[in-house]
């Protein structure tokens, strides 16, 4: 009865560990993407699973009892690596590497390798687990990623715009070479902290408010558009840049990429321009005065002559006394008076004129401007036979300009048709304008001389083009920088009948761009 009952345990105990040997080689068998096998201490299959099947190609009636050299490429077994690999499993329990195995197509794949050796109670070697993995497209992909990375990154360390990118806290998340050198701290200094660190005084203290207001409302003050700001280097100096924000998801995560230029150097650049431009057009104005000279002085000569004149019969009266002669001497005085004020106002146009300021827009009425300046460019025409007219647009003012050099500006045009008239048969200059639906004023000068020659014209506002005998060929140029300046543009075109027109284009404040 008893050793009924111990047979019946050991059978209850082999069909458990039958069960258990089955469930073994589902598991083993089930393994996508692996190829499982065991080898006998002298290297020879015993098992092999339907992973290693799928994987290798070669069925299971093919290889038991092969030999392991069988996955070997013919180097490798030339060299002896399907014993050496034993050898080293053997010797320190487990070898894991990477290298190259065959198919049974006799293609080649690279495959992750782990063997194990496998011993018994009693120590002995049993044989050999093998368990491999096709890593051939895995490690593909990694080299082409590294590689990207690594063109991207000598990309980012040779480009001169610096890149900062930072997480939806501002944390720096990266920080390229060219940001290292703009702010002169290394991206291992930075990384981790807050991108405020960056910036000066208020946006230091706002801008994680920045980015919460952007990530609850969505309202974009700087994501996605440029603007210039200022940034904070490690000394503590600050400098003027362009900055650029774009923002992109990663692993779920929202990111944003800033981009900075450092502008000191072009602000720099545009102030020497600045100077310079200044420092031309007050040249150019004294010049024009040099012009105007003799005309100026003839013009100037006759209210002084004036004066003299009233003065001496004044002094002529006052010798003889006569209480009937009171009107007459109050007459004179009153006449000299005018005469010395007329003298004074061109005086005080001239200085204002040459005067060197600093360039200022201001708000001005146009039909005043263009008067004050035809009162200088036009001394002097009358006696050569020129008759101005002005038909000016009572809608077409105010004007946003620098009123010094938009009045040399039509100083220069007036002055250039009066003389281009000097031999023509009708000597008549016209000054109007008008405004048009773009916000702008229209400003044309009009003279009825032989006009300008269509090989001339082409060229006409280029600097040191001159159709003048000793003209150095700035007016024209000089005038284009200012208009363009203003925010306008100029240019020339043949006048029905014979003459030139010359237009150019002013700012109308409450106009479309006076508005912006």
């Amino acid at each position: 009865m008893r050793r009924g009952s111990a047979r019946a345990g050991r059978d209850r105990n082999e069909a458990a560990a039958g069960a258990q040997a089955d469930e073994l080689n589902l598991l083993i068998d089930g393994a996508l993407g692996y190829a499982i096998y065991m080898l006998d201490p002298s290297g020879h299959v015993t098992i092999w699973n339907k992973g290693a099947e799928r994987l290798k190609g070669w069925s299971e009636a093919e290889v038991l009892g092969r030999h392991t050299s069988l996955f070997y490429p013919p180097d490798q077994i030339a060299e002896g690596k399907p014993e050496a690999d034993l050898v080293a499993a053997r010797t320190l329990g487990r070898l894991e590497e990477e290298a190259w195995r065959l198919r049974a197509d006799g293609s080649e794949f690279l495959a992750h390798i782990t063997i194990t050796a496998l011993h018994d109670e009693a120590g002995e070697l049993r044989g050999f687990g093998k368990v491999i993995r096709d890593v051939t497209e895995q490690r593909a992909v990694e080299r082409a990623l590294k590689a990207l990375a690594a063109h991207l990154e000598s990309i980012l360390s040779t480009v001169p715009d610096a890149m900062v990118v930072i997480d939806a806290r501002g944390r720096i998340l990266s920080f390229s070479k060219a940001a290292e050198r703009l702010f002169g701290i290394s991206e291992s200094e930075v990384v981790g902290a807050n991108v405020s660190m960056l910036m000066p005084q208020p946006d230091r203290g706002a801008h994680d408010d920045y980015i919460r207001h952007y990530l609850d409302t969505g309202e974009r003050r700087i994501i996605g558009k440029g603007r210039t700001v200022t940034g904070r280097r490690r000394d503590g100096t600050t400098f003027p840049m362009d900055l650029f924000v774009g923002e992109a998801l990663a692993d779920g995560e929202r990111v944003f990429t800033g981009f900075i230029r450092d502008l000191t150097e072009k602000q720099a650049t545009e102030q020497r321009i600045d100077d310079l431009r200044s420092d031309l057009v007050h040249s150019a104005r004294v010049s024009a005065m040099g012009t105007m000279a003799s005309t100026l002085a003839h013009e100037l000569n006759q209210p002084i002559t004036a004066v003299a004149n009233y003065m001496e019969a004044i002094r002529d009266l006052l010798g003889a006394p006569n209480p009937d002669d009171l009107p007459m001497i109050r007459e004179a005085l009153g006449d000299a008076a005018n005469e010395a004020i007329r003298a004074g106002q061109i005086v005080r146009r001239l200085r204002e004129f040459v005067a060197r300021g600093d360039t200022e827009k201001t708000v001005e009425d146009l039909p005043r401007l263009i008067k004050e300046a035809a009162e200088l460019a036009l001394l002097g025409a009358r006696e050569k036979g020129v008759t101005a007219r002005f038909e000016l647009d009572p809608t077409a003012t105010p004007v946003l300009v620098d009123r010094v050099q938009i009045q040399q500006v039509l100083i220069n045009l007036m002055r250039n048709a009066v003389e281009a008239m000097s031999e023509a048969a009708v000597r008549q200059l016209v000054v109007s304008t008008r405004g048009d639906e773009h916000g702008l004023v229209r400003v044309t000068v009009a003279d009825t001389g032989p006009g300008v020659e269509a090989d001339v014209a082409k060229d006409l506002f280029r600097a040191f083009n001159s159709t003048k005998v000793g003209g150095m060929g700035l007016g024209l140029s000089i005038c284009r920088t200012i208009i363009e300046a203003s925010g306008g543009r100029i240019w020339m075109e043949p006048r029905e009948g014979g003459g030139a027109l010359f237009h150019f284009t002013l700012v109308k404040v409450g106009g479309e761009e006076g508005d912006d």
